[in-house]
Formats: structure tokens, C-alpha cells, sequence
């Protein structure tokens, strides 16, 4: 059985919308479908904007609470749970939920003010063998470095 997959981006550059929509543009282009969870309605709305307005292309996606949740691509919600079947999941607001862990992959998108939450949660799931962590930090430029 192949390791779960954590990936933790440090967001120091780009708001958290236009990552979620540069993730969410990889996720669909692999063929796969997402979860994009906040606790914030505002920032769902946003993500649910950009996600329309994307300059490069249009990201078809649904909110949670409408009908035919089942056949969202992109799915957001404010619980981690996949009724579109997504194995991958955006936390975007930054929390961390113990749902995600039975994703195939999660990503947890955090700040400056979000760091040392997100190195207590990285020493704890670091601990467990099932779980593969990366960590990704933004450049300058806007661009990612990978590290483990």
C-alpha cells in the first residue's frame, strides 16, 4: 500500500484563491477530481470567482450546498467530506481536519501567521509511516520549490 500524501504549501507571495485555482487546474488536468474545503463562505465565494475567471481556463466547479453535488469536477464545501468522489482535497483556510487523512492526497495551504500550527502538524504526522509530507514554499517570483 502506497503512503498517503501531505502536502503543505507555505503561502508567502499569491493569495490563497489563486493557488487554490493553480492546484485545481493541475488536480483536473491529471484527470482527477477535488475538494476544496474552507470554513470561511467568503473565501469559498472567492475561490468559486476565480475558479470561473481563471485567465487561462475555466475551472467547472459547484458549491456543496446545491444540487448535484455528484457531478462537480471541483466540489466546495466547509466539511471534508466528497460526495463527487475527489480523492484530493484543498484545505484552503488553512485547518487542518483528520478527514483529509483518508484522501489519497491533501494539501494544506497556510500563511505566515498559520506557520507554527502547520510545523506542530507536520512533526506529528512526520511521526507516521503512512504519511508522506512535502512542503512547498513560494518564491519571489511566484514559483514553488519542493522539499521533504
Amino acid at each position: 500500500m502506497s503512503a498517503q500524501r501531505v502536502d503543505f504549501y507555505q503561502l508567502s507571495r499569491d493569495p490563497v484563491h489563486q493557488v487554490v485555482a493553480l492546484l485545481a487546474g493541475k488536480v483536473m488536468e491529471a484527470g482527477d477530481r477535488l475538494l476544496v474545503v474552507s470554513g470561511s463562505a467568503e473565501q469559498r465565494d472567492l475561490v468559486s470567482k476565480t475558479l470561473w475567471e481563471d485567465e487561462t481556463s475555466f475551472l467547472a466547479h459547484g458549491m456543496a450546498s446545491m444540487a448535484h453535488v455528484e457531478r462537480q469536477p471541483i466540489l466546495l464545501s466547509d466539511v471534508c467530506e466528497a460526495p463527487n468522489g475527489a480523492r484530493m482535497v484543498i484545505l484552503a483556510d488553512g485547518v487542518w481536519r483528520e478527514e483529509a487523512a483518508g484522501f489519497d492526497r491533501a494539501m494544506l495551504l497556510f500563511d505566515n501567521q498559520a506557520r507554527d500550527a502547520a510545523a506542530d502538524l507536520w512533526r506529528r504526522l512526520a511521526a507516521d509511516k503512512t504519511i508522506d509530507n512535502r512542503i512547498h514554499k513560494q518564491n519571489d517570483r511566484g514559483g514553488w520549490r519542493e522539499g521533504r
